[in-house]
């Protein structure tokens, strides 16, 4: 089994697992990372990321596969309650360069966003070059990882 990817940008998170900020290692399992995006203008959203490396949904293991829907409602739960959020979105694709393999986007839908930024336009605020504050996406990342720690 293939545990990591050179070039990879998860896999390299992955191998440093130890040493990383609250902020890449929100909550973790054996099969499962969740780390806060970076480069969002939107605190809040995470990305669920399996601890080896895997480029399709079709090749997670039975055991990251039976794992995967409980991490993604844990998060969504955990967003509602830290940041108030009405809903969340999930989406998967990776297919940016450097960021093949597999993760979940799971994203806090707040309820002044704009109508013009909900559903797929969401992503806008990913990349956007305005960032939230790193100071905030800290805070709300240790929120995170608290309370999640409390529903293990």
């Amino acid at each position: 089994m293939v545990t990591s990817s050179i070039g990879c940008y998860s896999c390299t998170q992955n191998e440093r697992f130890d040493t990383l900020p609250v902020r890449e290692r929100v909550g973790a399992d054996e099969h499962w990372r969740v780390a806060h995006a970076f480069d969002t203008a939107l605190p809040g959203w995470l990305v669920l990321v399996p601890r080896r490396h895997v480029t399709a949904v079709a090749d997670l293991t039975d055991a990251e596969a039976a794992t995967l829907g409980p991490w993604q409602v844990r998060l969504s739960r955990a967003l509602r309650e830290v940041t108030g959020c009405v809903k969340t979105y999930v989406a998967q694709f990776a297919e940016a360069e450097g960021f093949a393999h597999v993760h979940f986007h799971v994203i806090p839908r707040m309820a002044d966003l704009p109508a013009g930024r909900r559903g797929p336009r969401i992503f806008d605020l990913l990349g956007s070059g305005e960032p939230a504050p790193d100071d905030r996406i800290a805070t709300v990342a240790a929120a995170l990882s608290a309370r999640l720690a409390e529903t293990r």
